[in-house]
C-alpha cells in the first residue's frame, strides 16, 4: 500500500468528505427556522470532520497530528447528536448521515491507533 501523499489520499478524509456533502444536501430541506440554528451547527460540525484530518495530515509530529484527528472525532461526536436530535424533530431521514458517521468514526480511531503503534 501506498503511503499517502495528500491528506486527500487518506479514506477517512473521503469518507468524512461524503458525509459533509450528505448534511449539506439533507439540512437544505430544513425548515426555514433552522437556516441559523440547527442547519448551521450541522454544517459547522461537518465540515470540521475533514478540516482537522487535511490539518492534522501536514502537521509533521505525531502528537500534533493526533491532536487534530481528536478535535475531527470531537466534531464528529457533535455530529451525530446533531443527526439525532435532526431525526427525533423528523426534519429528515439521517440514516444515510448516520451510517458515514459511523464509517468515519472506525475509520479516525484506526488511523489514530495506527499512529500510537508507529511512535
Amino acid at each position: 500500500m501506498n503511503a499517502a501523499k495528500s491528506f486527500e489520499d487518506l479514506i477517512v478524509w473521503q469518507k468524512a468528505h461524503q458525509l459533509t456533502l450528505v448534511v449539506y444536501g439533507m439540512t437544505k430541506g430544513f425548515p426555514r427556522e433552522e437556516i441559523f440554528g440547527l442547519s448551521s451547527q450541522m454544517r459547522r460540525a461537518a465540515v470540521s470532520v475533514p478540516s482537522n484530518i487535511a490539518e492534522g495530515f501536514q502537521r509533521s509530529g505525531t502528537k500534533d497530528k493526533i491532536k487534530f484527528f481528536n478535535i475531527s472525532q470531537g466534531s464528529l461526536e457533535e455530529l451525530r447528536y446533531q443527526l439525532i436530535l435532526t431525526r427525533d424533530l423528523q426534519y429528515a431521514d439521517t440514516a444515510p448521515a448516520m451510517w458515514l458517521a459511523t464509517e468515519v468514526a472506525k475509520l479516525l480511531n484506526a488511523y489514530i491507533r495506527s499512529l500510537h503503534s508507529n511512535s
